[in-house]
């Protein structure tokens, strides 16, 4: 894998999250109905925003990248879901969740191995 790929890959990743966080963030910061708090909260529209750059970004890695090896490392996001939903939001993750992130970064591990030997 490229460097400027691993960048690339690495950026959706990171944006996945952010996107997913300022969601989470803007919903229970404010009041009101579900599509007012959608329409305008600033974290919300965040997250929107991330959504969009990496809409950017992932049209690039798949330019660069056989979908069957993209599409597994971006798994990678569900991990980082789970860490900052601990450290960030301090919700509770259970010691199964944790493991559910460590097969998900030993399957993304193995994907990325066997993309160099195709």
């Amino acid at each position: 894998m490229s460097p400027i790929l691993a960048l690339l890959l690495g950026l959706t990743i990171v944006l996945d999250v952010a996107g997913q966080t300022a969601f989470k963030l803007g919903l229970v910061s404010a009041e009101g109905p579900l599509w007012r708090r959608v329409v305008t909260s600033p974290a919300t529209l965040a997250g929107v925003a991330a959504y969009g750059v990496e809409l950017l970004l992932w049209v690039a890695v798949l330019s660069m990248a056989p979908l069957s090896v993209a599409f597994p490392v971006a798994a990678l996001a569900y991990c980082g879901v789970l860490a900052t939903s601990r450290l960030v939001l301090g919700e509770r993750v259970s010691g199964r969740r944790w493991l559910g992130a460590a097969v998900i970064t030993l399957g993304v591990a193995l994907v990325c191995v066997s993309a160099g030997t195709d």
